[in-house]
């Protein structure tokens, strides 16, 4: 069994080890591979590992070997499906391995909008406490989260994580979920969409990218928030029209916003949010970290060991 990982430098940067998948076949890691390198590399794999390395099916064609494809991660849009199936290769995916660390860095991006705390250390470090006339100041209005309101788009295992983290604040939780039938948990309140935009303080999004929720967030829907709230995006980078977002943060419709993805990533430098007033921008990190990677590698190679074992675990096609 030839084992190959395309892409392995975002999942194991060097705190990490391979031995779950070294003991399942002969493992060779590659940090990243051009796209011109896919084919080559993989030609003689049995089973491939890839994190954001597209496998199109003029790539997948050149790969009559291969028989199993894990990614390691929960999308699957940059591996061609279909093609993977007419060639007779299984593809299985991870979820759930990063929901504590992603709904944690929610609220990171929600404390750093509303506490402004790197704001002010930075402040002190420049000297500007010690040259101070008072004994406190502040740079930027901080603002208290108890009795906010928090509007969820999406209530997966993440939404429902960062719901709890907010009632825990002493915030009011609503959501909006496509299935309603779903239900809700106690303490989250159901909303419709415009609703939602137009009552909460904080709006974030944890729904998936579908052609119903691409650009869900758009000049029409920023109309309708306050100029006081907050647009928090964990999520997928598509859920947004950027180029709305910079306008309405250009123009103080609303107060800031704190993303963690972007359409094109690594973005392309005339990305119009990367010169927005009041917006944070972290890089898709708030999967990674160590405790959530452990897990991910731990379940990546589990998918494999299914596989070889014959059974179906995580399997998308």
């Amino acid at each position: 069994m030839n084992i190959i990982v395309l892409d392995g430098y975002t999942l194991n940067p060097g705190d990490l080890e391979w031995t779950e998948l070294e003991k399942l076949g002969n493992l060779t890691v590659y940090d990243r591979t051009p796209p011109g390198e896919v084919a080559g590399r993989a030609r003689e794999a049995d089973a491939v590992i890839v994190n954001k390395q597209k496998l199109n099916r003029e790539t997948l064609a050149q790969l009559p070997q291969l028989k199993y494809i894990g990614v390691s991660a929960t999308g699957v849009n940059n591996v061609d499906l279909a093609a993977a199936k007419e060639f007779g290769i299984s593809v299985t995916n991870v979820g759930g391995y990063s929901t504590n660390s992603v709904a944690q860095h929610t609220f990171g991006l929600i404390l750093a909008l509303t506490n402004h705390i790197e704001l002010h250390s930075q402040s002190v470090f420049r000297g500007e406490w010690v040259s101070a006339s008072d004994w406190s100041y502040t740079i930027s209005p901080l603002v208290e989260l108890n009795g906010k309101s928090l509007g969820l788009i999406g209530l997966g295992s993440i939404g429902e994580a960062v719901a709890n983290i907010a009632l825990s604040f002493g915030m009011k939780v609503s959501a909006y979920r496509k299935n309603a039938a779903k239900g809700f948990p106690p303490g989250i309140q159901p909303m419709g969409l415009q609703e939602l935009f137009g009552q909460s303080d904080i709006v974030s999004l944890h729904c998936p990218l579908t052609p119903e929720t691409e650009g869900i967030v758009n000049a029409e829907s920023l109309s309708l928030m306050k100029t006081t709230s907050y647009l928090i995006n964990t999520g997928r980078g598509p859920l947004i029209v950027e180029e709305d977002l910079a306008a309405a943060l250009h123009d103080g419709k609303i107060a800031g916003a704190g993303l963690d993805v972007l359409s094109d990533e690594p973005p392309k430098a005339g990305n119009p949010l990367l010169q927005a007033p009041n917006c944070i921008i972290t890089p898709h990190n708030a999967w990674a970290s160590f405790e959530a990677r452990k897990r991910l590698m731990s379940l990546v190679a589990g998918n494999l060991k299914a596989f070889l074992e014959g059974n179906s675990r995580n399997v998308v096609v």
